[in-house]
């Protein structure tokens, strides 16, 4: 890995990330898969830069330095892609299905936020550590109130996105699958993967590996968010829902709900 991609820039603050994420999104058009994510998340950027002006953390110069460095993936992944490199691969599901007409706005917004919670997150964490000199237990506050505000975000975007009573027949398995992923969980993993980083950074061939590992695991479940739905996605009913049912004490080899959640 790069060293541009291990230590993020982070002297430029908040402000100086936020202009650079409204400079990417100016020219993408409002249904765009990356766009949808891209206002939703600039939205808390913008409020952890609000909190941070209000002193609303114990340790402002951390929460800047670790809010900065998170969004820094996220910026130089897309600046990646527009300028035709190879961004993580817990990105391209999201970036490659942006103009699919069969996944849904909601889609959208959780594989962005799958991708930066379950892949970034835990990243920046380290990158933060590197810039500060301190250890994770010392961040752990700064990540918590970070997390509370993608927790708000994930409940806005579940009620903003998820289709009316108009699209009903979409909306069952729409509701099944955005249902399956967890930010909660993703937030624990994180905070998990993060410290594993830590202690590993005395190895670097094998830290290298977890994140390759994580980048790619992240990007599976990206795919999965990314499931095209269309009005033939109906719910199956009477005689279809009775031949698609499981068969009571057959074995399964596995499911999409359980890798998404798991």
């Amino acid at each position: 890995m790069e060293r541009s991609e291990q230590f993020p820039r982070v002297p430029d603050g908040i402000e100086g990330v936020l202009a650079r994420m409204r400079a990417l999104g100016a020219h993408w058009p409002p249904a765009d898969g990356v766009a949808v994510f891209h206002r939703v998340y600039l939205t808390v950027t913008e409020e952890v830069g609000r909190l941070v002006e209000r002193g609303a953390f114990p340790d402002a110069r951390a929460a800047t330095v670790l809010d900065v460095c998170f969004a820094e993936r996220y910026v130089t992944a897309v600046e990646a892609y527009e300028s035709g490199r190879r961004p993580p691969a817990c990105w391209r599901p999201l970036f490659h299905s942006r103009n699919h007409p069969g996944v849904r706005p909601l889609q959208f917004a959780l594989c962005g936020v799958n991708a930066h919670i379950g892949h970034d997150l835990a990243l920046a964490v380290v990158d933060a550590c590197h810039a500060l000199g301190c250890e994770p237990p010392e961040l752990r506050d700064e990540f918590d109130r970070v997390g509370d505000l993608l927790t708000a975000l994930e409940e806005r975007v579940r009620d903003e996105l998820m289709p009316g009573p108009d699209l009903l027949e979409l909306a069952d398995p729409l509701t099944h699958l955005a249902g399956s992923w967890s930010l909660e969980r993703a937030r624990d993993a994180a905070w998990a993967t993060a410290r594993a980083l830590w202690a590993l950074r005395g190895l670097p061939l094998i830290a290298e590996e977890v994140r390759e590992r994580l980048d790619a695991g992240v990007g599976l479940v990206g795919r999965m968010l990314l499931t095209p739905f269309s009005p033939g996605a109906a719910r199956l009913t009477g005689a279809a829902a009775a031949a698609a049912a499981p068969v009571p004490g057959a074995q399964s080899s596995g499911s999409a709900t359980g890798a998404i959640s798991s």
